[in-house]
């Protein structure tokens, strides 16, 4: 008989109270970057007319993040307009932060900026009707054992402090050279693990909460795990997809709806 494999343990845990919110958006995976404009612009236009009063980004918000003060150099034009897009945002509804496996390097000088609430991964909300379980999702993805082997790595102080030490052209080259790999990857026509079901229901379980909702796997959808349990996905956007991809989970009124986010086309 196998040996179980062992279940990731479930960190203490942040609550939320979302109760007094009548609207609530959910998003990840967008992967802003400058050389998608069209991105970046449905996301500014979303996030300055939705009628939310919180937004919740879980993770992979951007392409590559490799480090706050990115925001004071020449080179970070891109990086400060984003911000400005939280900051503008920021002033009329609440805006929560869970770091993924692409931005997790964001740190309080981000947050700071961008006037926004950083999360711990995973942390709960609670809505008027129930529980709800909030991750970027990659800690869950078990099959993927390299990935998580570096996960494990750079999300390590002591490597994040050498990593940070760098000169930042060298920091930003390095990102380059690991996007570049990731997408040879797609390319090949690899696949990526899934979220490993066991490992979901444990975590929901120690958090007595009934959903958990993430991102990261860029498959969107709804799935039973049984026992009145469901994990839900968050899409990624890809606006020059065919038809092009992008929606943000809402919570109205206790109602859950996927609305699709419209191309706008940068000038």
């Amino acid at each position: 008989m196998a040996a179980q494999r062992p279940l990731p343990p479930l960190p203490p845990l942040q609550r939320v109270d979302a109760r007094a919110w009548r609207c609530i958006d959910f998003l990840s995976d967008l992967h802003l970057q400058a050389s998608e404009p069209d991105n970046f612009k449905a996301w500014a236009q979303h996030m300055a007319s939705t009628p939310a009063q919180a937004v919740f980004i879980l993770g992979d918000l951007f392409e590559v993040w490799v480090g706050d003060d990115v925001l004071a150099c020449d080179n970070g034009v891109f990086e400060r307009e984003c911000v400005a897009v939280l900051q503008q945002a920021a002033q009329r509804l609440s805006i929560f932060w869970l770091c993924g496996n692409r931005d997790f390097l964001t740190g309080e000088g981000f947050a700071k900026a961008a006037h926004l609430r950083a999360l711990p991964d995973p942390c709960v909300l609670q809505t008027a009707e129930q529980c709800v379980l909030l991750s970027h999702g990659d800690r869950l993805c078990l099959d993927d054992h390299d990935y998580q082997q570096f996960r494990q790595e750079v999300r390590s102080s002591a490597w994040q402090h050498a990593f940070l030490s760098r000169p930042l052209s060298e920091r930003q080259a390095i990102a380059q050279g690991l996007r570049q790999q990731s997408k040879t990857r797609k390319q090949s026509g690899a696949t990526y693990a899934d979220v490993d079901a066991a490992a979901a229901r444990h975590w929901l379980a120690q958090a007595q909460a009934q959903v958990l909702l993430h991102g990261h796997t860029h498959r969107p959808g709804d799935h039973d795990l049984g026992d009145g349990l469901s994990r839900w996905v968050l899409s990624d956007w890809d606006l020059h997809a065919q038809p092009p991809r992008g929606e943000v989970l809402r919570c109205e009124q206790g109602l859950w709806s996927r609305v699709p986010v419209l191309p706008q086309r940068a000038a």
